[in-house]
């Protein structure tokens, strides 16, 4: 991988394990019944769109709207409200994740809230339009913190690849 303009280092390479993990351990985060606020930010979402930016040959939309769906089930939602939330989010993070590597991780953080603003936008439509009730807008907070926990988020899931600092000051790598 080319290193972007951003990196001061080369990445090791990831894990597929890891990825695995962080998704079910995110998955697992948003399954918590501890009573979910409606600006309460979508961990799923974020881990699901970082692995896409930065690994999408191993993570893609297929696996947005599997993810989806679980969480459909899970939420007793409409069916296929969070799928096609998930999905829509997955496509769009793949169209842009060429681009989105060349910035530094808070600009990262600005380019991806529009992802964010319109995934929460079409579950809230898919919602109201099956009859369920407004949560408020309250509800638009929830893409807000996710731009906010995007710097967070690349600091804990690329702490595995980072190498540690080569003592050898001949060597360039």
């Amino acid at each position: 991988m080319i290193m972007p303009r951003g990196s001061d280092q080369l990445l090791l390479p990831v894990n597929p394990l890891f990825i695995g993990l962080s998704l079910l351990l995110a998955l697992a985060l948003e399954m918590l019944p501890v009573g979910r606020h409606p600006a309460s930010p979508d961990l799923l979402a974020l881990v699901l769109v970082f692995w896409i930016v930065h690994q999408p040959h191993r993570v893609g939309v297929g696996l947005g709207f599997v993810f989806g769906l679980v969480m459909d089930v899970h939420e007793g939602a409409v069916l296929g409200q969070h799928a096609l939330a998930y999905t829509m989010l997955a496509y769009f993070a793949i169209t842009i994740h060429r681009r989105l590597l060349w910035f530094s991780v808070p600009e990262q953080a600005v380019q991806i809230f529009p992802l964010f603003l319109a995934a929460h936008a079409v579950s809230l439509a898919a919602r109201l339009i099956v009859g369920g009730m407004f949560p408020g807008w309250s509800v638009m907070l929830a893409p807000v913190f996710e731009a906010l926990l995007w710097p967070v988020v690349v600091w804990l899931l690329l702490a595995p690849q980072r190498r540690a600092p080569d003592p050898d000051e001949n060597r360039p790598l």
